[in-house]
């Protein structure tokens, strides 16, 4: 299908520039170029597929990509593309209105950002005039730390950075004991298991910052993407009840890109009344140790920096150390 053009009050002086909508799957080619040039220059490690991209655009929950996207080109080369959605927050009802613009190296800083930015920021505007005013409302993005040039701009646009989350690994040597309180057992995740499961570390994140009650789409994406890989989950139990668990994985594109053998140590959860009593750092050394036998020879992980319930000093202590910073930045919707 053919895109429609958007028009954007004042933008940048190239020659060659248009703005336009969403074209459909033929876009994700052009996408997966865009994301793959920009991680090059940022060093972020990026690795999904076309495939994922797909997967992902399929999956989408509060976003309409015909309506809820802009590209960017430049004498027909499709050189930036950005996308909008929203969530509410559970714990005080605050919304959350997203955006986030994926731009080629060479185009940067030279307004394309702003006017993209600008863009999305009055489509989120039109999205939240039907939702009810009954909590704040708050534009967010994110950044890299190291992307200082784009940390500028979104400050000149009034954002503010809200918080910091640390992408972390490890060697896997000296792998620390594994060790449960009496009555607490692992044992491998059953098909009929893997619902429950999930529910279990929805429920143990319902505390944290930003949480948002996933919908059931978010599920099936989920339960059928390539980071599903409930054979390498590391589960504790009380009898039948979900006490912690680890969801992890190898990301074999990652790997293969990188040239790297690391594992996942990811969506560490320990149910409230479970916390304190060391079963995540066992389930998380049984994780190590598992990984390494499967010829992985680091983990990784990302973690909020100020996690309510002190998983920073948790993963420290565990010998994960920082590689990069991420920020979360908001502003706030009519302020």
């Amino acid at each position: 299908m053919k895109a429609e053009e958007i028009h954007i009050e004042n933008p940048p002086a190239i020659e060659g520039l248009k703005f336009r909508h969403f074209a459909g799957k033929s876009d994700y080619p052009k996408m997966l170029t865009i994301l793959e040039k920009a991680s090059e220059a940022d060093d972020d490690d990026f690795a999904s597929t076309l495939e994922d991209l797909e997967h992902d655009y399929s999956h989408l929950t509060n976003c309409d990509p015909k309506e809820d996207m802009i590209l960017a080109e430049v004498n027909g080369e499709t050189v930036a593309y950005g996308r909008v959605s929203w969530h509410l927050i559970d714990k005080n009802k605050n919304r959350i209105y997203s955006q986030f613009i994926k731009i080629i190296a060479e185009w940067r800083y030279m307004g394309i950002e702003q006017a993209m930015m600008g863009w999305n920021e009055k489509r989120l505007q039109i999205i939240a005039a039907e939702h009810p005013n009954d909590g704040k409302r708050f534009y967010q993005t994110y950044s890299l730390e190291n992307k200082a040039e784009l940390n500028a701009i979104l400050k000149d646009m009034g954002y503010e950075p809200t918080r910091y989350f640390f992408e972390m690994n490890r060697p896997l040597d000296e792998i620390p004991e594994a060790v449960l309180p009496e009555g607490i057992v692992v044992r491998p995740a059953k098909e009929s298991d893997y619902r429950k499961i999930w529910d279990a570390s929805i429920e143990a994140f319902r505390d944290h910052w930003g949480f948002s009650q996933p919908e059931e789409e978010d599920y099936i994406s989920y339960s059928t993407s390539r980071y599903f890989q409930p054979d390498l989950w590391q589960v504790a139990w009380d009898g039948d009840e979900v006490v912690a668990s680890v969801l992890n994985y190898i990301d074999e594109e990652y790997n293969k890109k990188f040239n790297k053998k690391c594992g996942w140590t990811e969506e560490i959860s320990t149910r409230r009344e479970w916390r304190r009593k060391g079963i995540a750092s066992a389930l998380i050394a049984r994780s190590m140790k598992m990984l390494k036998d499967l010829g992985m020879t680091t983990v990784a992980l990302g973690v909020d920096t100020e996690n309510p319930s002190g998983a920073l000093q948790l993963y420290e202590g565990l010998g994960y150390e920082k590689i990069r910073t991420m920020i979360t930045f908001r502003k706030e919707m009519n302020a």
